[in-house]
């Protein structure tokens, strides 16, 4: 049987100052979307993957996240990783990586729902031994997000600044990530995962991306914010 990746990192620290105007006193990831908080919508879906212990990387307005917490992982499956100022993505999973246990993990955004089969990403992980593995969404004429071109080995090939694209893939926030590899290359304290680990070290041929052509939103623009309460219920999948 292959492996599995059964614990996870949600990055759930985030100001949300493009979300303000619709979610003023609130984290971006607990913005409600039909009564429910966003990031339980994220929970449910990686629950749903095999996903069985949660590390929360927060900062602004941790104590938020308490009640959110206990509803929805009522069985305290989960730990918190908290940041006394705000650290930038890379310097969140370097902090939550203290308190993983297991070698191989997945790293989330606590603000986007992307429903990927999370095996693909565990397989081609594993099997290239890789360091990181994005799962990559594919996408038609986008300028929000930058792209990611791939080698046929499924390594990273480039990352493109944003731009206009016709088509490609963009990394869609979902990472299978090696704890020892990662934390070998000693980011500083405060740093970017995508700036200062994803573009710094994909040419060393061990950061791969899989293609997953699945359900995504991110809600950190009030359009697409609006349009996840159109579009899911709880018990959608």
């Amino acid at each position: 049987m292959p492996g599995t990746i059964k614990e996870a990192i949600i990055l759930a620290g985030g100001l949300g100052t493009r979300l303000r105007s619709a979610v003023p006193d609130l984290p971006k990831c607990l913005a409600p979307v039909n009564g429910i908080p966003f990031i339980a919508y994220v929970i449910r879906h990686l629950r749903g993957q095999g996903i069985r212990h949660f590390i929360f990387a927060l900062g602004y307005k941790s104590e938020a996240f308490e009640s959110c917490l206990h509803t929805v992982l009522p069985e305290g499956n989960y730990g918190l990783s908290i940041e006394d100022e705000p650290l930038g993505t890379g310097g969140a999973v370097q902090l939550a990586c203290s308190k993983v246990v297991d070698e191989n993990i997945l790293v989330a955004n606590g603000d986007t729902l992307f429903r990927i089969q999370l095996q693909n990403l565990v397989t081609i992980h594993l099997q290239r031994k890789a360091h990181c593995t994005l799962a990559l969404k594919p996408m038609q004429a986008f300028d929000r997000y930058g792209a990611v071109e791939l080698n046929e080995d499924h390594s990273v090939q480039d990352f493109k600044e944003k731009q206009y694209f016709a088509e490609g893939l963009i990394n869609g926030g979902i990472y299978a990530l090696n704890v020892p590899a990662f934390r070998d290359k000693k980011l500083p304290v405060k740093s970017s995962f995508e700036k200062d680990y994803l573009e710094r070290f994909y040419k060393e041929g061990k950061i791969f991306g899989v293609k997953e052509d699945a359900y995504f939103i991110d809600i950190g623009i009030p359009e697409d914010y609006k349009r996840a309460a159109a579009e899911l219920k709880l018990g959608d999948e």
